[in-house]
């Protein structure tokens, strides 16, 4: 299947539970046939925790809710001026590893940075993307009778106070960081529109190996 049958759903602002049961309804009810799909979305503040996540990675939560979801990874934050990518591709079909995405998924945002003259780069230690030592997009995933969800969330304009309530991913020590911290966003092209141009390529290049 080439990545141009790859259906790209713009879902705005939307409640994190919701579309977690719809990812798992999606994934659960797909065929061989389905087509694949991209959602892309913000989400209201939320901290959700990986399947293996730990609490003590949990420092102050506060008020802004924990959910105990089924990807894999430590806790994390999401919240409005972060965008989100949800990967809902029959890993099986396209004859990829979940390694091939989580590498997509990261040079993606690389090569996105790099063309605005920011250096990042992938951890081997410790999935998604980096400028010096602050985060900028992580990546947690989900593979069900060899389909994915969740996906990989990318730092642009927000609040960034309440990853100083957790350990983000589970790194101690770590700075999280954002796309307007280094003025890059009046710059750019609608960056949804060019995140989902490179994936799209990048799943035809794995596919033609």
């Amino acid at each position: 299947m080439s990545s141009s049958n790859i259906i790209v759903r713009n879902l705005g602002l939307v409640d994190y539970m919701e579309t977690w049961q719809a990812m798992k309804d999606f994934t659960k009810t797909r065929d061989s046939d389905t087509p694949d799909e991209l959602w892309l979305l913000e989400h209201h503040p939320v901290f959700t925790q990986g399947q293996a996540g730990k609490t003590e990675h949990l420092l102050n939560p506060g008020s802004i809710p924990v959910v105990q979801t089924d990807r894999g990874g430590q806790v994390t934050y999401h919240g409005p001026g972060q965008l989100v990518v949800y990967c809902l591709l029959d890993l099986k079909r396209l004859g990829l590893c979940i390694r091939d995405l989580v590498t997509l998924l990261e040079t993606t945002v690389i090569e996105f940075l790099a063309e605005h003259n920011i250096d990042a780069k992938a951890r081997a230690d410790a999935p998604g993307v980096y400028i010096d030592n602050a985060k900028i997009a992580s990546v947690g995933l989900r593979v069900s009778r060899g389909c994915t969800y969740h996906g990989l969330s990318f730092n642009l304009d927000m609040d960034l106070e309440p990853f100083a309530r957790i350990n983000p991913c589970g790194l101690v020590g770590i700075n999280v960081t954002q796309l307007s911290a280094y003025n890059a966003l009046e710059n750019v092209t609608p960056i949804n529109d060019k995140l989902v141009v490179t994936i799209k390529k990048k799943v035809d290049t794995l596919l033609s190996r």
